[in-house]
């Protein structure tokens, strides 16, 4: 079994919703969830006039390849009506494939671990929840020394539901 971490956000619509609908396809498609961080809400990352994301972290076991992870994955977001029109811009859905346990990947489709975890608080601080002590296999620091070494300034907060 491969211990996968997902990363959900959502801007669009209930976002409430989304997350919770995108956790029980991601369980029917991809795996067992088998840890979920608390909600946190995020003004939007690398671009302005959005609403804020509310984004969550998902642990889930496995034994699918990597590549059909990412599949099942683009497939729940066609499904939840993402519409991909521009790189970072308001949807739905946006399921990102963190880790696959200490797997590392570098191909055209899929970049294992996330290119950019280190740098998005938005991602290690749900992540840090679960996972504290995890190892990031490229840069050989844990989840809890990424955070504290992040320099990313936008607010993140657990939200209130």
């Amino acid at each position: 079994m491969k211990k996968i971490f997902l990363q959900l956000g959502s801007n669009m619509g209930d976002r409430d919703e989304n997350l919770l609908k995108a956790t029980r396809l991601i369980s029917e498609k991809i795996g067992s969830v088998i840890s979920v961080s608390n909600i946190y809400e995020s003004t939007p990352w690398g671009v302005d006039n959005q609403r804020n994301f509310l984004n969550q972290v998902l642990c889930v076991q496995a034994k699918i390849d990597p590549f059909l992870i990412l599949e099942n994955a683009l497939q729940i977001e066609k499904e939840m009506g993402r519409i991909r029109i521009e790189k970072w811009g308001e949807r739905i859905i946006d399921i990102d494939i963190l880790f696959i346990d200490d797997l590392i990947i570098e191909s055209e489709n899929l970049c294992i671990p996330h290119e950019f975890i280190a740098k998005r608080k938005f991602v290690l601080q749900p992540m840090y929840e679960i996972a504290p002590n995890f190892i990031h296999p490229k840069l050989n620091k844990t989840i809890s020394q990424l955070l504290e070494e992040c320099i990313d300034e936008e607010k993140v907060n657990v939200y209130a539901t």
